[in-house]
């Protein structure tokens, strides 16, 4: 056995075992890591090895490193899906067990940004309805919405008594969404957002932006939806082609 091969197992035996502490409760959630010489000489190696442990670690969000500070473990994401999988916020949060609530922010009627006027396309709109909410998991506020949907597809007047969107559009407008496009970005902390969902300062937020189009690929609601990154974990099952 070469000495890279050994380095190489002692890298992925120390990764399961800091998993493994990790999961059985001896290094907790949000709390600091030992120091790395406590941590080398409780798993048997090297500095080096350790700092790629942690860089590992780190990449697969199980721990936070904060220069000057020390090593945090980050907590686990309550609500873990795959992009891949269309549903509502509602359907997400009903699906990891918990009760799905919302908390009415605003409805405005507003002018259609370039970015809207594009994403419509080639629906024409001079005028679309902004709808801000917070989606609650048992009472706790998790995600940030701000949907855009042409005015005449909801009754706007019930919006605020709703939960689910997608249920409204198809029992007022007979609008079922088929599939969306969408791209998914980490940000940094929101002054109004992040303050909405009681985040931290240093937590970060997971932009989630979707236009959603009918079977007959019309575009007919936008969503930007702001994720607690340490809540929220998306997947994606890519194939070989």
């Amino acid at each position: 056995m070469t000495i890279q091969s050994d380095n190489n197992q002692l890298l992925v035996q120390a990764i399961e075992q800091m998993k493994a502490s990790i999961d059985n409760g001896i290094f907790k959630e949000k709390e600091l890591l030992p120091s790395e010489f406590e941590l080398a000489k409780k798993l048997g190696i090297s500095r080096t090895v350790l700092k790629e442990v942690l860089h590992i670690l780190e990449e697969e969000n199980i721990i936070s490193i904060k220069h000057g500070f020390g090593t945090i473990v980050n907590a686990k994401p309550l609500f873990s899906t795959g992009i891949e999988q269309l549903g509502s916020v509602t359907d997400m949060i009903r699906q990891s067990g918990k009760i799905p609530g919302t908390q009415y922010i605003s409805t405005e009627l507003i002018q259609p940004t370039e970015n809207d006027i594009k994403r419509f396309k080639p629906k024409t709109m001079d005028i679309i309805a902004q709808i801000k909410r917070v989606r609650t998991a048992d009472g706790q506020p998790v995600v940030y919405c701000i949907d855009k949907v042409d005015k005449q597809l909801l009754p706007l007047e019930q919006v605020h008594t709703q939960d689910s969107l997608f249920s409204l559009l198809e029992s007022y407008s007979n609008k079922y969404i088929s599939y969306a496009i969408a791209n998914i970005e980490p940000i940094g902390y929101h002054d109004q957002i992040s303050a909405t969902l009681n985040c931290d300062p240093d937590q970060a937020l997971l932009l989630l932006k979707q236009m959603h189009y009918t079977q007959d690929d019309e575009p007919v609601l936008y969503s930007a939806n702001y994720f607690r990154a340490d809540m929220f974990s998306f997947s994606v099952l890519r194939k070989r082609v």
